[in-house]
C-alpha cells in the first residue's frame, strides 16, 4: 500500500517522510485544493526528501477549464518542475462539457517530459467517471488518478472507486483514493475498494485541519496501519 502526503512546505516534506510517507504531493493553497508551488519551495523539497515528490501544476482556483495563457502557463511550470528535479507533476484540464481536455493533456505531457503524471480531482467533476477513465488510458505518460469516486468524500463512493479500480487493472494506471479518508476508516475502505495507493492531507495534521503541522503521531499510526497490506 502506498501512502502519499501532501505537502506544503519544506518541513511537511521532512516529516511526512520521517513518519512513513512514501510520496508527497507538494502544493500551495490548501484551502483552494492545491496550487503550484513556488518553485523555490520544490528545489528546497526535492534536496530535502528521497522518496518521490509529485508536484501541482494548477495556475488558479476559478475552474479546471483553462484558456490559452494558463495552458501556457502550465507547460512552463511542468517543464520548471523537471528541471528541479521531481518526479512528476499533478494536474488535470476539463472542458465546458465536463469532459478530459486532451488538447490541454497532450500539450501538459509533451512538457512534463520523463516526469509520471498524476490526473487530479479535476475527475471527479467529469460527466462520466468511466468514461474519462478510457479516455486516460489511452495516454501510458498518465500513471495514476487521484480521485474520491465523484463529488462525495472518498468513503461514501466506495461501489464508485472500486469500479474504477476494476476498470484500470492490468494496465499501468493506478487509482489514487483521497478526500475524506481518516485513519479510523482507511481499513474498511480499502477492503471495499481493493485500492493500492491513498492521498492523505487534513486527518495526518493537527485538528484535522489543512492549514496545520502535519501531526507525526498519527501520520506515524497511519503507515504502521498500511504497512499491513
Amino acid at each position: 500500500m502506498i501512502l502519499e502526503v501532501i505537502a506544503t512546505c519544506a518541513e511537511d516534506a521532512v516529516l511526512a517522510e520521517a513518519h512513513g510517507a512514501d510520496r508527497l504531493e507538494l502544493i500551495t493553497a490548501i484551502t483552494e485544493g492545491g496550487l503550484t508551488p513556488g518553485i523555490g519551495l520544490v528545489r528546497q523539497v526535492v534536496k530535502s526528501v528521497k522518496i518521490p515528490v509529485h508536484v501541482m501544476v494548477r495556475p488558479h482556483s476559478r475552474s479546471f477549464v483553462y484558456s490559452e495563457a494558463d495552458i501556457q502557463t502550465m507547460e512552463e511550470e511542468a517543464r520548471a518542475v523537471e528541471d528541479a528535479g521531481a518526479a512528476g507533476i499533478v494536474f488535470g484540464a476539463l472542458t465546458e462539457e465536463r469532459q478530459i481536455d486532451e488538447v490541454a493533456l497532450a500539450r501538459i505531457l509533451a512538457a512534463a517530459g520523463g516526469m509520471n503524471v498524476t490526473f487530479h480531482r479535476a475527475f471527479d467533476e467529469l460527466q462520466d467517471l468511466s468514461e474519462g477513465l478510457r479516455t486516460l488510458l489511452k495516454y501510458p505518460q498518465v500513471t495514476r488518478v487521484l480521485t474520491s469516486g465523484g463529488p462525495l468524500p472518498a468513503p461514501q463512493a466506495t461501489s464508485e472507486i472500486r469500479q474504477l479500480v476494476e476498470l484500470a487493472h492490468g494496465s499501468s494506471l493506478v487509482i489514487l483514493a483521497g478526500y475524506g479518508l481518516t485513519l479510523e476508516t482507511v481499513d474498511r475502505f480499502i477492503t471495499d475498494t481493493q485500492v493500492t495507493e491513498v492521498h492523505f492531507g487534513s486527518d495526518i495534521r493537527f485538528g484535522g485541519k489543512g492549514l496545520s503541522p502535519i501531526d507525526p503521531d498519527r501520520l506515524s499510526a497511519l503507515s504502521s496501519r498500511l504497512k499491513l497490506y
